[in-house]
């Protein structure tokens, strides 16, 4: 799955990792900027990536472990339900597709504030016509091991990786090249428990990735593996933190609630006629 910031949430869940193009109002779960009139503000966008086993009788622990952890947008793969449908998951929208019933598919969640924005296309489509000047983000269960080192690929692999690279590791890091994107889960030095994506008896691997454009590097400011949440019995929820900036809504105003309790000598009205605020509107 990935998401591209530009004014929709766009995405296309289907059987190779989709796209999602979004703005929106920013969220009530993540840590935002200053409220302002109408002007810009800084906001945090948590962006995350899980491979869940499945999604059947998961969907609501799901939407409150988002919650918890105040994700904003969350691409989730093997989710195993057919169709192509959209569906509420308790403060979240959920898309997901799948061509057979408990087998694959994939799906992504929008938190209450940006769900209204989202269309669906196909992933090659937006891939190919997404303008240089528009951010993207792309997560997903990749099944390659891009390595600790970053060898040959210094311009997208940031060097804190984890374990020997392989063939499917060395094919995304050429698609990250080819589009210019970097790997966030390489970027910054972790404890290995905040490395590892996926976690059995017998390996503890990094096969989840979450990649964005090299030139909006500096706007990632962590990129982490949450290793306590069980809704998935291998696979280790990833998340990265994102400063955007954006346009903020003029917030109304309202009545304080010890005028609304109170009794005032209303200034238009002769000195003795008393009114109380509890039987006025909020202006």
């Amino acid at each position: 799955m990935a998401v591209v910031w530009d004014g929709r949430v766009r995405s296309c869940p289907r059987g190779v990792p989709g796209v999602s193009r979004g703005v929106g109002k920013g969220s009530r779960v993540g840590t935002r900027g200053k409220e302002g009139n109408g002007k810009e503000g800084a906001c945090r966008l948590r962006i995350g990536s899980w491979n869940i086993g499945t999604l059947t009788g998961k969907s609501i622990e799901l939407s409150k472990i988002l919650q918890k952890r105040k994700v904003n947008i969350a691409c989730v793969q093997e989710t195993r339900w057919a169709g192509t449908k959209v569906r509420n998951a308790d403060g979240y929208k959920l898309w997901y597709s799948g061509v057979v019933r408990g087998k694959n598919g994939v799906g992504i969640l929008v938190d209450r504030d940006l769900r209204e924005s989202v269309v669906k296309e196909g992933f090659d489509e937006i891939v190919r016509s997404i303008p240089p000047t528009e951010r993207l983000f792309i997560g997903g269960n990749f099944n390659g091991y891009i390595g600790a080192a970053a060898g040959s690929y210094g311009e997208v692999h940031g060097g804190f990786g984890l374990g020997d690279r392989n063939g499917g590791g060395t094919s995304l890091l050429d698609f990250a090249k080819a589009f210019e994107l970097g790997i966030a889960n390489s970027t910054f030095p972790k404890r290995e428990e905040h490395l590892v994506t996926f976690r059995s008896l017998a390996v503890r691997t990094q096969i989840d990735y979450l990649l964005l454009r090299r030139c909006d590097r500096g706007l990632c400011k962590d990129c982490k593996v949450i290793p306590g949440e069980t809704l998935a019995t291998q696979h280790r929820l990833l998340v990265t933190d994102i400063d955007i900036m954006m346009k903020r809504k003029k917030r109304a105003k309202r009545m304080p609630e010890e005028w609304r309790l109170s009794t005032v000598v209303p200034l238009y009205k002769n000195k003795d006629d008393i009114q109380c605020c509890n039987v006025l509107e909020d202006g």
